[in-house]
């Protein structure tokens, strides 16, 4: 956990509104050209609390218009997925299979059944497709441009280390 220290610190001395707000920015724009944003519209207006159970932390988020939104604390949740930092880590950088951190109860699942078994099957099925993301952020006639610079440099090689550590 001491290459989390940052991020623990952090977690711990700004509010959870903060990081809600960056998290669900950070994922909408990631969401950009993925098929995933047309795949919420199931669990539109469902809130879902993210509990980080050794850092207490707690984020409350709505699904509206194929986006994730800041909702309030106070909301009552649909769904509630809680574990441990480095496990919500190794669900994001996909260092771990969903399944295995949900079945294996690193990661808890509880809630409306329904929304709960929809959103575990979303986080396993998702697939990054960088290429649509790019179109989808710069346009398709400045993408393979992007593109092109970004592999002239070593910041794809920088961030496929990061997302797969």
């Amino acid at each position: 956990m001491n290459q989390h220290l940052p991020i623990v610190a952090s977690l711990k001395l700004l509010p959870d509104a903060f990081h809600t707000d960056v998290i669900t920015r950070v994922i909408n724009h990631l969401m950009r050209g993925q098929d995933i944003a047309e795949r919420l519209d199931y669990l539109e207006g469902k809130r879902i609390c993210l509990s980080v159970s050794d850092t207490g932390n707690h984020f409350h988020i709505r699904v509206g218009k194929r986006r994730l939104l800041r909702c309030s604390s106070h909301a009552p949740w649909d769904v509630r997925i809680s574990g441990k930092l480095k496990d919500f880590w190794r669900l994001a950088n996909r260092s771990e299979d969903p399944d295995t951190l949900f079945f294996n109860r690193v990661l808890e699942l509880e809630g409306d059944t329904d929304a709960a078994l929809y959103l575990k099957n979303l986080l396993d099925a998702v697939e990054f497709d960088f290429d649509q993301h790019l179109q989808a952020v710069a346009g398709s006639r400045l993408a393979p441009h992007v593109r092109s610079v970004i592999e002239r440099s070593t910041l794809l090689q920088r961030a496929q280390k990061l997302v797969q550590t």
